[in-house]
């Protein structure tokens, strides 16, 4: 430790460059994760926020859930086997405010459950989001598909799909506006999976990756943030290999009296290790109050325990980079390396 600080204090200038690049790096890529949460959230958090459970729809509907029917006869064989199913259907559509204003939303119709809002005939629960646009308790809202007319009577946190804010709707309603009564899915808050005849069984998981925009986006950008975390681990390893090609004399003299090449190592570890934990730290703090400064509107979500997770990943990544670098040093013979002198 005292070793590998007296050798960061007289080359800091390579240090301090090679720590801002890591900040950088680990910066945008914390960045990056945050827009991949943010998008994930802003497209499915209806899903997403639900407990672990498994979803059905009808295997006719080959993991597209706009093509799951389920006629209420069924929905009501399937709930006798198993109790605690919920049944759920999404459409989208539009809603206008007295002003004329429209808005797209996600109408949501759901069986009396206590993980959804529940509302009475021609009254509307929306996101929370649509408070931003003006929408508060008591609006009247009206739609081309409807004769009547919503009362506001609530917001939801939490619960988009497709981008759009949903609409907690009576079933009632959402009969009258797309003409059926059938169900789309089923949901069981229960990890077990049931063998129901026609209906395939989806893990929460799962089913977010049946949502064509969701998986694109995720596969992009997740993409994005392993490259970004792989490159730093070349950084690491390209750093230290230069840094002990420079320090070849060095490393002879230290071996000549009697240094081992397990405390040559342990001071490159410690020296990574101090590095990436400062710059670690200083972009984790970076992330979280670009987080909330954020403009409301932009889809952008990053937990503190996402952020220690990726920044555990950039350590291992690390380390490992600064391992591979460091195995020259075993190689290093002292007379060698002292006629060669320290380059």
């Amino acid at each position: 430790m005292k070793l590998a600080w007296k050798e960061m204090k007289r080359t800091k200038s390579k240090f301090f460059i090679f720590g801002l690049i890591i900040v950088l790096i680990s910066f945008l890529t914390f960045m990056i994760a945050g827009l991949a949460k943010g998008l994930s959230q802003d497209n499915a958090s209806l899903i997403r926020e639900l407990p672990k459970g498994t979803f059905y729809m009808t295997s006719e509907a080959e993991d597209n859930y706009t093509f799951s029917n389920m006629t209420t006869e069924q929905v009501a064989q399937y709930q006798s086997e198993e109790n605690g199913f919920t049944a759920l259907s999404i459409q989208m559509g539009m809603l206008y405010n007295a002003a004329g204003e429209q808005q797209s939303v996600a109408f949501v119709k759901t069986s009396s459950s206590e993980l959804f809002p529940q509302v009475q005939p021609y009254e509307i629960i929306l996101d929370a989001s649509l408070k931003e646009e003006g929408m508060q308790i008591g609006d009247r809202l009206t739609s081309n598909q409807l004769e009547g007319e919503w009362k506001v009577v609530g917001f939801s946190e939490e619960t988009k799909f497709n981008h759009a804010p949903v609409a907690f709707i009576h079933p009632d309603q959402f009969q009258e506006m797309y003409r059926t009564t059938d169900v789309q899915l089923l949901f069981s808050p229960q990890k077990e999976v049931l063998g129901l005849d026609g209906l395939t069984a989806y893990s929460k998981k799962e089913f977010l990756n049946t949502i064509p925009s969701y998986q694109a986006e995720q596969l992009s950008l997740n993409m994005i943030v392993w490259f970004l975390v792989v490159i730093s681990g070349l950084l690491f390893a390209i750093f230290f290999y230069m840094m002990n090609t420079q320090k070849v004399g060095l490393y002879g003299v230290l071996k000549a009296i009697g240094v081992k090449t397990t405390t040559l190592f342990v001071m490159m570890w410690t020296q990574m290790l101090l590095i990436s934990v400062i710059a670690l730290s200083v972009s984790l703090l970076g992330s979280q109050l670009f987080q909330s400064i954020a403009p409301v509107g932009m889809p952008f979500y990053l937990t503190i325990s996402n952020t220690v997770a990726l920044a555990g990943v950039f350590l291992i990544i690390g380390f490992i980079g600064a391992t591979v670098s460091g195995f020259q040093i075993k190689k290093i013979a002292p007379l060698q390396a002292i006629q060669q002198g320290e380059r």
